[in-house]
Parts: C-alpha cells; sequence; structure tokens
C-alpha cells in the first residue's frame, strides 16, 4: 500500500511574502517566475499538492518540486530554473570574433551591392567564406545564430544612427556668444517683472532662420470627411499636385514673443534685406534691433553689408550660430511647432494660397504671444 503524503511545512518571513506578492501581480516578469510565486502562495493558504495543483491547473508534481525548491534553498530562489549544462558550444570564441569584425566592415567594402548587411547576407558571406578562413565552425551558420551573435554583442550592422560632426573649431566660443545673448534676455525680463513693467524698447532681440522648400501641393480629389461609426479619419486620394515651394522667413522676439514674418518665393539677399527693413519698420528708432542667425550666405553677402553700412550706427547687431549648431537657435522650436500644427497635412489650390496661409497662421500666433524662453546651460554664459 502506498504510503500517505504529507504535507511539509512551508515557513516565509514577512519579506519574502512582499516580494512573492509583488512578483505573482507583475506584468513585467517572466512567466515561469510569476507562476512558481503564484504556487507558493497558494502552498502557504492551503498545504496541499493536489489542491493547488487543481485550482493553478498545473501538475501535482510540480506543485510539489517548487515547494521541495523553496524548502531547501529559499522562496525567492525557487523561482529561477537551475542552471543545466545544456550542449556545448559548437562556434568557437574565434569563429565569433571573426563574424562580429566582419559586422563591423560595411557589405560594399567586400563586392556586394548592399551599402550594409541584411543577417540574411551575412551568414550566407560566413558560411562561404568561413571555413577558408580557418572557422569550419560556420560551414552551416543559420540566420537566426548570427542575430544571436550579434544582440549578444550588441552590434546592429542593418541599422544606421546619424550623428552630426562639429567642423566649427570656434564651436564652444560662438556658442558662448549666443548664450550670452539669452542671458541678456533673462536679465532683461527679470528686470521688468521685479520692476512691474513692460521691457523697455530700447533694445529688441530677434531669433531668425529661414524655413525654405515648403510645398504647395494641390488635391486631384476632394477629401472625404470622417463618418461616425464608419470611417474615423479624413480620408484622401493618393495622388497630388505640386505647384511649386515658398520661403518663409521669420523671427521671433524674445521679449515679446511676437512673430515677425515674411513669405516669398525664395530668400536670397535681396529677400533678406526685405525682412531687414521689415523689423527697422516695426521698432522705433531708438531701438537697438539684435539678431541670433545663422552662417547662410545671405546674411554675410556684400548686398546685405552695404545695406547694413547705411543704417545708423547701433541699430542692427548680429550674434552668428555656430555651424551646425542650428539648434542653439530658438526659432527653431518655433518652426517645429508651426511644422506640426499648420503645415503638416495642409493642401492649397495655389501657391498663392500658400502663401496667404502661412501668413494668417503668424497673425493667429500673434494673437496670443509665446515668449521663447532657453535654459540649456545658461548658467555657462559668462
Amino acid at each position: 500500500m502506498t504510503a500517505w503524503r504529507r504535507a511539509i511545512e512551508l515557513s516565509m518571513g514577512a519579506e519574502d511574502l512582499a516580494r512573492l506578492v509583488s512578483i505573482a501581480r507583475s506584468r513585467t516578469e517572466p512567466a515561469s517566475r510569476v507562476e512558481r510565486a503564484e504556487i507558493l502562495l497558494a502552498y502557504r493558504d492551503d498545504p496541499s499538492f493536489f489542491a493547488v495543483g487543481r485550482a493553478l491547473g498545473v501538475h501535482h508534481q510540480t506543485v510539489q518540486r517548487c515547494v521541495e525548491r523553496a524548502l531547501a534553498s529559499g522562496p525567492l530562489a525557487a523561482l529561477d530554473d537551475r542552471p543545466r549544462s545544456g550542449k556545448e558550444p559548437t562556434i568557437t570564441a574565434e569563429a565569433r570574433a571573426w563574424l562580429v569584425s566582419l559586422a563591423c566592415r560595411k557589405a560594399k567594402e567586400l563586392g556586394y551591392p548592399h551599402e550594409l548587411w541584411t543577417t540574411r547576407l551575412l551568414a550566407r558571406h560566413a558560411r562561404e567564406y568561413g571555413p577558408a578562413e580557418g572557422h569550419s565552425c560556420l560551414g552551416k551558420l543559420v540566420q537566426g545564430t548570427v542575430c544571436k551573435i550579434l544582440n549578444e554583442e550588441e552590434v546592429k550592422p542593418h541599422k544606421v544612427r546619424y550623428y552630426l560632426e562639429r567642423r566649427d573649431p570656434e564651436f564652444k566660443e560662438k556658442m558662448a556668444e549666443v548664450l550670452c545673448v539669452y542671458r541678456e534676455v533673462k536679465i532683461i525680463k527679470e528686470t521688468a517683472a521685479a520692476a512691474k513693467r513692460k521691457p523697455s524698447d530700447a533694445v529688441a532681440i530677434i531669433s531668425y532662420d529661414e524655413k525654405p522648400g515648403i510645398q504647395a501641393i494641390a488635391n486631384t480629389a476632394p477629401d472625404l470627411p470622417p463618418e461616425p461609426g464608419t470611417h474615423a479619419t479624413f480620408a484622401r486620394d493618393h495622388e497630388y499636385k505640386r505647384d511649386g515651394t515658398v520661403s518663409l522667413l521669420a523671427g521671433i522676439d524674445l521679449l515679446t514673443g511676437k512673430v515677425h514674418a515674411l513669405v516669398r518665393d525664395r530668400h536670397r539677399s535681396r529677400e533678406f534685406i526685405e525682412f531687414l527693413k521689415l523689423l527697422d519698420a516695426a521698432y522705433p528708432a531708438h531701438t537697438a534691433i539684435k539678431l541670433i542667425l545663422d552662417n547662410h550666405s545671405a546674411h554675410i553677402s556684400k548686398e546685405t553689408r552695404a545695406w547694413l553700412a547705411d543704417q545708423p550706427a547701433g541699430r542692427f547687431e548680429f550674434t552668428f550660430t555656430p555651424k551646425h549648431g542650428s539648434w542653439l537657435n530658438l526659432v527653431e522650436g518655433f518652426f517645429s511647432k508651426l511644422t506640426r500644427s499648420v503645415l503638416r497635412h495642409i493642401r492649397v489650390t495655389s501657391k498663392q494660397e500658400l502663401k496667404d496661409r502661412i501668413m494668417a497662421a503668424m497673425d493667429h500666433f500673434n494673437q496670443d504671444p509665446v515668449v521663447h524662453t532657453w535654459s540649456y546651460k545658461l548658467d555657462q554664459a559668462a
């Protein structure tokens, strides 16, 4: 006659119990750990292998093994799989290193038309050329093993991550100049706030840039509106008509938030000078107008310098961002907002309509101006 199974007494401390409850309720823990935590908690309430197995839908021997491991090694240690010897690796360390070094080269360097590797192409190349390089273990290499090796080495030869090289040797100095202007803006704002008045009109600080290539795209068929319960979004025909492009020349007053803008077909020196004339007319004659702008050729051309030479001394002052430092210009954030809120998905019937709608957007923004503020590394400005 089979001996009667006695229940195993399993004691757990408050800390272990709280941890088991947390794991059993987790949505991110591995399923095996969650299941074993549930087994131990259920067994603590009802010390019966059969009852716990029936309640959780597992075999009673699974419950028994989990409880015995918890008794021997502790409740938390019982949640993890025991280490197994496993199969000896067939791919040597030298072969892995050769494969990874191969992945760190471009596929085109080895005669392929591909710019970068695909894991399938890399596996095929390793099978063909690996044995000749002394790695016979790669003769039957498959794509899945390549993916596993590359993941372990954190190498992704099929992807490209872009970076921006600093080509301006005076990058830090020019950045400091821009930050000093932003610091001046901050001081003017704080002074005006302390005096409970608007900033003085002695100076106007403008963050300026151009946004070229805004496309005037027309529909070839009307958009279809959403229909509740049928179509959740607007429907648009795939075909469209191009009516050319326009350029937006815009500057934000960093003290008032007002946007000054022009929309023209191009953005040459003459258009830039036209924008400067717009600023000249917008501010009193005694106001010093300071512009933060990039190194576009129109900003430093002979035509622009000749026009500035005819202006009163101190009327215009330029502070240039370093090359590849357009992110230092606050107006870029405004352009991003404009793109997301106005220009995305825009359709017009003509280039003139596009110009009118962009200028209407400028008027809309100026109805409730947003004063843009720079804070990044501002404390480093001398």
